[in-house]
């Protein structure tokens, strides 16, 4: 066999293992419920830019990480929960007051069975990032979103991640 041969051989099944990864991803992708609770698109109208999805975990908590030029997206889907589970808030209230004792600024806003929040970190610690999230909850299952911009400017408004939010109460 020649080496040009052998090169082609080489490419076709370079190609062959591109496509293979490609579609084990995409089929990872589909079997993923957290990737499936936003698509990339509505993601990107509430960013203002695109964002590619990645699967990640299994089980009873599944999450899907993206990364934006700005801004770092998590979308979490906790399935198989207890129904009689404590959902008083107790631990998210303890977790605000928390943040607030460090000097952070927190907003918390209960929209329906939505509830979201921003966090902007206190001064020498904005490595932390800016954070909005909204996260919906049903008797046996959590759903959310978490975006974490690098700068104040870039943060996301609860304003605009809200409707994400309201579309992803419907796919779970």
């Amino acid at each position: 066999m020649s080496v040009i041969a052998s090169g082609r051989i080489l490419m076709v099944g370079s190609i062959g293992l591109v496509m293979t990864l490609f579609s084990a991803h995409a089929n990872a992708a589909e079997a993923n419920k957290a990737c499936g609770l936003a698509t990339p698109a509505e993601i990107e109208s509430a960013l203002g830019s695109s964002v590619v999805l990645n699967p990640m975990g299994g089980g009873k908590a599944e999450f899907c990480t993206g990364q934006a030029p700005n801004a770092k997206v998590v979308l979490r889907l906790a399935s198989g929960l207890d129904p009689g589970r404590d959902r008083s808030g107790a631990k998210e209230k303890a977790g605000v007051e928390m943040m607030k004792k460090m000097g952070a600024q927190v907003e918390v806003k209960s929209l329906g069975p939505i509830v979201c929040s921003t966090v902007v970190p206190p001064a020498g610690k904005e490595q932390m990032g800016y954070n909005t999230t909204c996260t919906v909850s049903k008797d046996t299952a959590v759903a959310g979103i978490e975006v974490t911009a690098k700068s104040q400017k870039d943060m996301v408004p609860i304003e605009r991640l809200h409707p994400l939010a309201e579309k992803m109460a419907g796919r779970f």
